[in-house]
C-alpha cells in the first residue's frame, strides 16, 4: 500500500472527485457496489451499501441487516455470498473482470427507493441446505 495515500474513507473522498462515489440515477445497489469495489476496494464494512442506501433508498433502514443475514456483512461479501451476475450462471463464464468496468453502464435500473438489485443480478444459489 502506498504510504502517501490518506487513510480511511474520508481520505479516499479527499483524493477522488465526489462525483465518482455518487450513485448514478436509477443505479441498483448491486451495480453501484460492484462499481465502487472496482474503483476503491473493500474495507471490510458495508460502506458502499450505506452510501447507496442514504442516496437512493433512505427508507430501507433494514438493508444492512438483511444483507448481513444472507452473508453480506461487508461490500465484497455481497458478491461472494448474496448475489451473482446472472451471466455467470448461464454458462457465459468469460470471466467477470471485464464486467467491473461496464456493469454500471449496463444496469437494468430499479425504481428510486427500491433496495433490490436489477435483473443483472440473481440470488447466489446455496450449495448447502439452510438449517
Amino acid at each position: 500500500m502506498d504510504d502517501a495515500r490518506p487513510e480511511g474513507f474520508e481520505g479516499e473522498l479527499r483524493t477522488h472527485p465526489s462525483a465518482l462515489v455518487v450513485p448514478l440515477p436509477h443505479e441498483c445497489v448491486a451495480c453501484y457496489v460492484w462499481r465502487m469495489l472496482d474503483e476503491f476496494g473493500c474495507n471490510a464494512t458495508p460502506r458502499w451499501v450505506r452510501r447507496w442506501r442514504d442516496a437512493r433508498a433512505p427508507r430501507a433502514t433494514a438493508l444492512e441487516q438483511r444483507l448481513a443475514r444472507q452473508g453480506g456483512c461487508c461490500d465484497c461479501e455481497l458478491f461472494l455470498n448474496v448475489w451473482v451476475h446472472a451471466a455467470s450462471l448461464s454458462g457465459a463464464r468469460d470471466g467477470l473482470a471485464p464486467l467491473a468496468r461496464t456493469v454500471s453502464d449496463l444496469c437494468h435500473s430499479v425504481r428510486r427507493g427500491s433496495a433490490q438489485p436489477c435483473t443483472l443480478w440473481v440470488r447466489r444459489p446455496r450449495p448447502w441446505p439452510r438449517g
